[in-house]
């Protein structure tokens, strides 16, 4: 099964969205960005997949990946 990435989007209203990558509903709309943010980041790590931050621009802000990596980078 591939885990859908978890997004953090703006919306047309005053609300910002968190939704799963291709899903036509919504997880949540709630009214500001860090909560929004700390809801999708709960969800992230708990599926362990990427959540993704647009700006109000649309653009990609910030990505961060909460999976295990089989090869992580050595220090």
């Amino acid at each position: 099964m591939v885990k859908k990435n978890v997004w953090v989007s703006p919306n047309e209203k005053w609300w910002w969205r968190v939704h799963k990558e291709w899903w036509k509903k919504d997880i949540a709309h709630i009214c500001t960005k860090e909560e929004a943010i700390k809801r999708a980041k709960e969800i992230a790590k708990n599926q362990e997949t990427e959540l993704i931050i647009q700006k109000k621009d649309w653009k990609i802000g910030e990505r961060n990946s909460y999976w295990k990596d089989p090869f992580p980078p050595k220090g």
